[in-house]
């Protein structure tokens, strides 16, 4: 199962934000232990001050080509599960996403 959700607007996306990770990057598709998928990003950024909120847009942003101002934090500011709304055409959204995360393989972390 995809760990983002259309609607008309765009799609949200559950993420699991790993920060001070030594790149900023897409590392695939994670199943947490509770079942959930989420697509699993690493920043450069500390986890301080919104540094790593700041990045994890900008990362996607540029993995989806869509606008700055198309991208938001909806809920998990400050922890490292977070979901995330990006505006814009929910097909090319998706197909963007799974193109980001096709390259790597899905793990379970325990």
């Amino acid at each position: 199962m995809d760990p983002w959700r259309y609607s008309t607007a765009g799609i949200s996306v559950a993420l699991r934000v790993t920060p001070r990770g030594g790149r900023d990057d897409i590392d695939g598709i994670e199943t947490l232990a509770n079942g959930r998928s989420v697509v699993k990003v690493r920043v450069r950024a500390v986890a301080e001050g919104g540094e790593a909120n700041r990045a994890v847009i900008e990362l996607l942003v540029k993995a989806l080509g869509v606008p700055k101002a198309n991208v938001r934090v909806l809920s998990g500011t400050t922890s490292r599960i977070k979901q995330i709304a990006v505006d814009g055409d929910p097909a090319k959204l998706g197909d963007a996403l799974r193109r980001a995360t096709a390259a790597r393989p899905a793990t379970i972390k325990e």
